[in-house]
């Protein structure tokens, strides 16, 4: 959500508070494209498992958001790595610069993976927003357990309502 909010406000003001939400920007990018291998790891050893007994629609399309999710994250990283870059800028961790592995990208590929970038932020806030509602008709209208099971700290039993 930080990422979010920050790319579409820093447009709305000048410097400094422009550069520093823009800082602020790459500094949580980067220390997300640093997370984001650790909690992939994390999720297919330990994470919790999607149980055969659940609903085999819910299952499914639990799967199909969390791969997505997963998914969408990883390019997110990518494109903006690939597109600050490409386009001949530093990322800012904090203060320390780090400087393009490569040349600049030609101005129509900046271009695309810039709209990518945006485009692809708004798939995942509105795919994660869905799934934060599908939490929350399982908690407040089917009265069944999924939600509890998302938490680490639940101790749920294995059947529903039980």
């Amino acid at each position: 959500m930080l990422q979010f909010a920050t790319a579409n406000l820093w447009g709305l003001f000048r410097n400094p508070l422009h550069h520093q939400l823009v800082v602020t920007h790459l500094t949580a990018g980067m220390v997300l494209s640093v997370l984001f291998p650790a909690r992939l790891l994390w999720r297919l050893g330990w994470g919790r498992q999607i149980r055969a007994a659940d609903r085999w629609l819910d299952a499914m399309l639990a799967r199909y958001v969390e791969y997505s999710l997963y998914g969408l994250v990883l390019l997110e990283i990518l494109l903006g790595y690939l597109w600050r870059w490409g386009n001949g800028q530093a990322m800012s961790f904090l203060s320390i610069q780090i400087m393009p592995p490569f040349g600049r990208f030609p101005t129509s590929t900046v271009g695309i993976l810039h709209w990518l970038h945006q485009w692809n932020g708004w798939l995942i806030i509105v795919l994660a927003t869905g799934h934060a509602l599908a939490a929350c008709f399982h908690y407040f209208i089917l009265r069944d357990n999924v939600f509890q099971r998302m938490l680490l700290t639940g101790n749920v039993s294995d059947e529903y309502g039980k």
